[in-house]
């Protein structure tokens, strides 16, 4: 009797440790990436005064754009590694009315604690 109630016992415990943040590095979590992977080095290949073909030439295309209106592109790479605090970058260009580069706005990488 009294071996079955220790048994009880320790799967009730185990149960009930199975959700705690110490067992959480043993479950494998994949890296995530998404959006425009940005490299310092093709973002300074862009100057103002390019036109939009060339800037998708050399950063392809923005992840989004304005809605109102093609001025503005967005490109955004977010990374989330396994288990490690979430990056984001965010680079925002501005074109004028003729398509001509006016604006280059690189936001420095934003990192979130995971939950």
């Amino acid at each position: 009797m009294c071996c079955k109630m220790l048994t009880a016992a320790t799967a009730v415990m185990l149960m009930m440790t199975a959700g705690c943040s110490t067992l959480e590095r043993v479950v494998y979590r994949p890296d995530i990436n998404q959006g425009n992977y940005l490299v310092a080095s093709d973002i300074a290949k862009v100057h103002t005064g390019m036109t939009q073909q060339q800037v998708t030439y050399i950063l392809g295309s923005p992840l989004m754009t304005d809605p109102f209106g093609s001025s503005t592109w967005y490109y955004v790479f977010r990374q989330e590694p396994g288990h490690k605090p979430v990056t984001q970058q965010t680079l925002k260009l501005t074109f004028d009315s003729n398509g001509n580069l006016t604006a280059i706005d690189n936001r420095p990488r934003l990192t979130s604690q995971k939950n």
